[in-house]
């Protein structure tokens, strides 16, 4: 994510929070601000999130706060 937005890692610790929301209540996702990298929270369970959809699709935004 850092990389894709070029974001200065650096500075997303000092002055910028950055982090992805999802639809519904459980946060699957977290930014690592060492690597820039999105990493999951918790297992996704295909079955759970989706049920009986022939396409699973996990929606998610990421927010960063302050200036780009």
């Amino acid at each position: 994510v850092a990389k894709d937005l070029a974001l200065d890692l650096t500075a997303i610790r000092e002055d910028r929070g950055v982090r992805p929301v999802c639809e519904g209540r459980t946060e699957y996702l977290a930014f690592n601000g060492k690597t820039g990298h999105l990493v999951t929270t918790e297992r996704i369970d295909r079955e759970q999130l989706c049920r009986l959809a022939e396409k699973c699709v996990l929606r998610c935004e990421v927010i960063v706060e302050g200036e780009m």
